[in-house]
């Protein structure tokens, strides 16, 4: 069976949307996930499933999460070769931009539309970097995500609903888990 990692968006993060690491494996296994391991209590998921496809698993897991947790909990698929292969861009990236701050990726369910790519791509925001590449956002930032004046423009928001990850949980989990 295919082996996918699945990353939940916005919970526990807080009193209202908590679903705890034991809650997503239970709820993965309801949902044909077997060989099911979490990482961190931000949604880090890994699992094998029987599906045929990444929006296969995604439903089904969507489904299930839904029905555990009680309200809707997005979710991003990836086979392991597309999370090896977002982490080595993102390492790529991070040795060629080298930023003094924090090096988020949001990932997708669908890659953003090229309009939406080529107007992130066009900011310029002192110490802030975009690279947008297929499902995944790569922002690199001298300062923090707090402060980036990127990451709170129309331009991000309009490359759809994703879930973002520092470069080192990716690190950890494609080390893991490929």
């Amino acid at each position: 069976m295919p082996t996918y990692v699945a990353f939940l968006r916005a919970i526990n993060l807080g009193a209202k949307r908590k679903f705890p690491k034991d809650a997503i494996k239970a709820a993965t296994e309801a949902a044909g996930g077997t060989d099911v391991e979490t990482y961190i209590n931000t949604g880090n998921v890994r699992l094998t499933h029987p599906a045929g496809s990444v929006a296969e698993v995604r439903a089904a897991l969507e489904e299930a999460y839904a029905d555990a947790a009680g309200f809707e909990v997005d979710t991003v698929v990836l086979t392991t070769d597309e999370l090896a292969a977002v982490t080595a861009r993102a390492e790529e990236l991070h040795a060629e931009h080298d930023p003094a701050g924090q090096h988020y990726v949001t990932l997708y369910s669908a890659a953003p539309s090229a309009a939406a790519v080529e107007a992130v791509h066009a900011l310029e925001h002192e110490g802030e970097t975009v690279v947008v590449d297929g499902r995944a956002a790569y922002v690199l930032l001298d300062g923090d995500i707090h402060t980036s004046k990127v990451l709170s423009s129309k331009q991000f928001a309009a490359l759809g609903k994703g879930t973002a990850r520092t470069v080192k949980v990716l690190r950890t989990v494609t080390g893991k888990w490929c």
